[in-house]
């Protein structure tokens, strides 16, 4: 049995760790770990349970799965599960123009 989750401190890439994990599917720890896992996928493929991975302002000029700074479940209906900072909270937000353009990758695990 892994170690317990700190559930109170989720980051976006120990937040997907666990989901995945409750299921029996291990996932590497970080998010650009995570986004070498499963298969790429368009984003015109996507569908729910996918990742989806994003840039962040600070990494936003590197190269590769350096760019990578978020990760994030979709659920379906143009909307992702995540957490992010800076109060770590799990939320549901609407894949917008705002979103779409930190996109970098989607990858199926499943």
């Amino acid at each position: 049995m892994p170690p317990p989750f700190r559930t109170d401190m989720f980051d976006c890439s120990s937040f997907i760790q666990y989901i995945f994990m409750v299921h029996g599917i291990i996932l590497p720890r970080n998010s650009r770990q995570q986004s070498m896992a499963g298969r790429r996928v368009s984003l015109k493929q996507i569908r729910k349970g996918d990742l989806l991975f994003f840039t962040t302002k600070d990494r936003k000029h590197k190269n590769g799965i350096s760019k990578i700074g978020h990760v994030a479940l979709y659920i379906g209906k143009g909307r992702m599960l995540h957490t992010y900072r800076p109060e770590n909270r799990v939320t549901i937000t609407e894949i917008d123009k705002k979103w779409i353009s930190k996109f970098v990758m989607a990858r199926r695990i499943l």
